[in-house]
């Protein structure tokens, strides 16, 4: 594998920076304060096909590999997190299952539309029991001559506020005394579809996290994703690849909180010197450095597994649980570096701190991916 990027990668990920600087870097602090979807610069990213990243481009998107995919969100996210966490969702876990799974009449009616920005996607299969149990979901359809009704309650859903397009797991029927779960393309407008308020989150505020509510909710046949009971292996392929995003989110965190600190580091004077001179300092943004070098290289290696068409589930897996880990150490150091004014929300130390804790809850629990992993090893499907 060669491990320098291409020219390719370099500029995008040179174009993608400057366009999170100039355009949410200004916003950042104050849309997390204010818990507000910042409309206007998300329209921006729209044009320039952020939205798209994986889409081929017979279908409006950009076309990227998985290493590039990667590093937009990465650089996203090491200036607006929440902001990354909606790109991240809409490419990972709502465009791509459709792309692998889709019909044909499928694929020709949304993806141009999510791969320009004008539906944004969503991905929804965490309900109040089920959320690692994955197989307990209660959300029910019910076959009607040529639709489904859909009844249930789905929470915390990531871009739920704002969602055009939502991928909804239900239980369709019991197959050998199993649950059957399908997945069903559920559009904003469907009749019996309604949004609760967004939630009052901890990180990640400008990200419009909601639950959906399902109430005699009508979805035409032809809305099904797969065939009826392919919901388990849906999700699963799904997750393997969201995971690669979230990693990718946490990774941008704990590079912007290195960056910060560095920075602050050498203009903080105490005992008549930057504390950048002071061993301790030096330690922690060595052991930061190696971290966030580390994590890239774990999920560059997965992208590129991704890309060449072989597993990377356990890849996928050690990615996300890893650079969650390593987004939830350095900014912890982070904090700690900046002293009383890390705790100050004045300092986007703080906020990159919040944030980086729900990387290692959501898109499957740390807990989950050391299964996922330990499984493949145990399995010899590794080493």
């Amino acid at each position: 594998m060669n491990f320098n990027p291409c020219m390719k990668h370099k500029l995008i990920r040179n174009s993608v920076r400057h366009f999170a600087e100039t355009e949410l870097w200004p916003i950042a602090a104050e849309i997390d304060r204010a818990a507000c979807f910042p409309v206007e610069v998300v329209g921006k990213m729209k044009n320039l096909n952020y939205f798209g990243l994986q889409a081929p481009a017979e279908f409006g998107g950009a076309g990227l590999d998985s290493i590039s995919m990667a590093i937009a969100v990465e650089e996203i996210s090491r200036v607006c997190a929440a902001v990354g966490l909606c790109v991240a969702v809409h490419n990972g876990v709502a465009l791509y299952p459709l792309l692998k799974f889709g019909t044909k009449e499928q694929k020709e009616r949304y993806l141009p539309r999510l791969a320009s920005g004008e539906m944004i996607g969503a991905f929804s299969l965490t309900e109040a029991n089920a959320g690692s149990d994955a197989g307990s979901v209660e959300t029910t359809a019910v076959k009607n001559n040529n639709e489904y009704i859909l009844n249930g309650t789905k929470i915390f859903v990531t871009n739920g506020g704002v969602c055009d397009f939502v991928l909804i797991f239900a239980l369709t029927g019991h197959d050998y005394e199993h649950p059957q779960t399908s997945v069903f393309i559920v559009e904003s407008g469907c009749r019996g579809f309604q949004r609760g308020e967004v939630e009052d989150l901890c990180g990640m505020r400008a990200n419009p996290v909601s639950s959906l509510f399902l109430e005699d909710c009508h979805v035409p046949e032809a809305n099904l994703l797969g065939k009826p009971g392919d919901g388990l292996k849906i999700g699963l392929v799904t997750l393997d690849n969201g995971r690669i995003g979230i990693a990718a989110q946490a990774l941008g965190i704990a590079q912007g909180a290195l960056e910060t600190s560095v920075k602050y580091a050498k203009e903080r004077q105490q005992f008549k010197k930057p504390i950048a001179a002071q061993q301790t300092i030096q330690n922690y943004i060595a052991d930061m450095a190696t971290e966030v070098a580390a994590a890239r290289l774990l999920l560059y290696r997965a992208c590129a597994l991704k890309d060449t068409g072989a597993s990377f589930s356990a890849e996928a897996a050690m990615a996300k649980l890893y650079c969650s880990r390593v987004a939830a150490k350095v900014t912890s150091l982070a904090v700690q570096i900046h002293g009383g004014y890390g705790y100050s929300k004045e300092y986007d130390v703080e906020r990159y701190f919040r944030d980086a804790k729900v990387t290692e809850i959501y898109e499957g629990t740390s807990e989950i991916q050391r299964m996922v992993i330990a499984r493949a090893v145990l399995s010899q499907l590794m080493f």
